[in-house]
């Protein structure tokens, strides 16, 4: 069986790559020329031009500090499990910059609640994201620490953001770890400054939350009926 690679055309064609084989001559060329102190004038100004990004400070430090994430050494039930093998060859989370798990709130600047989050356990929570770094960001990971989840009961609280304020929520009973790094790629671009738009946004679904919208004007012929108690008296 005879096996023919062809270049696929426009594969490589793109913003700063060359179109040609003669391109990329010039460029070598006129890389070899920098390095000797030939070029000089228009053609040293326009390879410098072409070389150099311009930004401002705030998007640079957002930059750098949405791609060196540490978070917090700290699990709650069994979404910690899967928090503790993104780290590993399998997943490999430090291709993103969040691998640097710190014992101390104060060297760590995201939090990850993994795990379900009792009522006895929400002050904990809260004593150690106010000692946590600035600026701070927190994950609710998996259905309970977003809702309470399947142990929705008395001993729990329903969603971490009634204590604390939560950047990211990932679903799943427990989710994996590549849910877990699809949440922190979200973050990421959120501290870039450029978050992705919600699905209501995105599709245009505004109004279809579940409770009525308190800013909607008041519409008596759509209320729910609600049954009136009655008691026997004698």
């Amino acid at each position: 069986m005879e096996i023919r690679r062809e270049k696929v055309q426009g594969a490589v064609s793109g913003p700063g790559q060359p179109s040609s084989a003669e391109e990329l001559r010039i460029r070598q060329l006129r890389a070899r020329d920098l390095l000797r102190g030939e070029l000089e004038g228009v053609d040293l100004e326009q390879y410098a031009g072409e070389r150099v990004l311009t930004t401002t400070l705030d998007r640079a430090l957002d930059w750098a500090r949405s791609n060196a994430l540490w978070p917090a050494t700290f699990g709650l039930a069994c979404c910690a499990i899967e928090m503790m093998a993104t780290p590993t060859a399998r997943y490999d989370i430090a291709r993103f910059g969040a691998e640097v798990f710190r014992a101390s709130p104060r060297q760590a600047d995201m939090l990850i609640l993994s795990g379900r989050v009792s009522i006895k356990m929400a002050p904990v929570l809260r004593r150690i994201y106010d000692q946590m770094l600035e600026p701070k960001w927190v994950i609710a990971m998996g259905a309970c620490a977003s809702s309470a989840g399947v142990f929705n009961n008395y001993a729990l609280v329903a969603g971490a953001d009634k204590f604390l304020p939560v950047d990211v929520h990932v679903p799943g009973c427990p989710p994996r770890p590549e849910a877990l790094m699809h949440g922190i790629l979200k973050l990421q671009r959120k501290i870039q400054g450029r978050p992705d738009l919600g699905w209501r946004k995105r599709y245009g679904a505004e109004g279809t939350e579940e409770w009525p919208n308190p800013r909607a004007p008041h519409d008596p012929e759509h209320e729910p009926e609600v049954p009136i108690e009655t008691s026997i008296l004698p």
